[in-house]
């Protein structure tokens, strides 16, 4: 395995999201000079006809396939067609185009909910498969799941060197604050925030605060793609995390530290808790030499400066 080339041509499919954006920074501060991008309105990657044409002009050598209809449980849950056919449709024509056009290596970047409801604690690489989904946001795993086969087969049929990844739970710079369609940490930089503004005597988290879950700052998600692109070419997936997790209500705690909310916490219990864990086990990608860097504290201070330095005055 050769690292790859700083005049390489890697294309970034959904370089504007938190994931794709963090992998773009990286790739620049490594030295990275050829990168191409498109937005969703510059190329429609579930047209077909589209991307081969823009595989044929451009001809990348690398792809980060980041690219996807992504949301919250109630947008999963609602939009079920959109997130299973889109997500479809994005993934099998940029890995059927990178393969006709003979892309030297393509990453395919899943999420950790292709795993089963009930598989046990923490998630290995192996228990894909071996049991039923979370319905709430089956569509989503099932597409995904679908670009793990697909790059799997490609490899099988035509010796492509197509990897795949699943990330655990992340956060970081462009994060999604939407109280609607945001993750638990977003949502409770933007909680504690408001709350301190408004000098709110309470801040409300839903269920019971016991439930654990693992968070890895997206920066850190980037430098373990690009690790593996240039130090992995295996054909089984790859859980990248930080193998570490925390209760809801330890979560809730340190937010209201980092943010500086000077109130009390209530926890509102006729709310659902959701899976009671969920924490990836990382130890392959650790046995291949990667660990992660910023710590949870570190990562929330980061990315409530952020969260700051986008607030709209109104």
């Amino acid at each position: 395995m050769l690292p790859m080339e700083k005049k390489s041509k890697i294309y970034i499919a959904g370089h504007r999201g938190m994931v794709g954006s963090a992998i773009l920074r990286k790739l620049e501060a490594n030295g990275h000079t050829n990168i191409i991008t498109r937005t969703s309105s510059e190329l429609d990657l579930r047209n077909q006809q589209a991307v081969q044409v823009f595989f044929e002009t451009e001809k990348p050598d690398y792809i980060f396939l980041a690219a996807a209809k992504v949301g919250g449980i109630h947008a999963n849950n609602f939009y079920r067609a959109e997130f299973l056919y889109d997500n479809l449709m994005i993934e099998a024509n940029i890995i059927h185009a990178a393969h006709l056009s003979g892309v030297k290596k393509l990453m395919f970047l899943g999420s950790s909910c292709i795993y089963p409801k009930l598989a046990p604690q923490p998630l290995k690489e192996e228990y894909l498969l071996t049991g039923p989904l979370e319905q709430t946001n089956e569509p989503y795993a099932i597409a995904k799941i679908a670009g793990i086969k697909l790059c799997e087969s490609y490899r099988d049929q035509y010796g492509s060197n197509f990897i795949s990844v699943m990330p655990t739970n992340l956060y970081g710079y462009n994060d999604n604050y939407d109280l609607q369609n945001s993750h638990v940490l977003p949502a409770l930089i933007r909680k504690f925030h408001e709350a301190k503004e408004s000098n709110a005597p309470t801040v409300t988290v839903w269920g019971t605060g016991s439930p654990r879950r693992e968070f890895l700052f997206a920066d850190d998600l980037a430098e373990a793609c690009v690790y593996l692109m240039e130090n992995y070419d295996g054909r089984e997936l790859v859980n990248i995390g930080s193998g570490e997790d925390i209760a809801i209500k330890d979560l809730a705690l340190l937010v209201k530290e980092v943010v500086g909310f000077g109130g009390e916490l209530v926890f509102d219990t006729s709310k659902p808790d959701g899976t009671p864990r969920k924490l990836m086990d990382v130890s392959k990608l650790h046995s291949l030499g990667f660990h992660h860097k910023i710590e949870l504290r570190e990562g929330i201070a980061l990315a409530y400066a952020d969260f700051k330095s986008k607030l709209v005055i109104a």
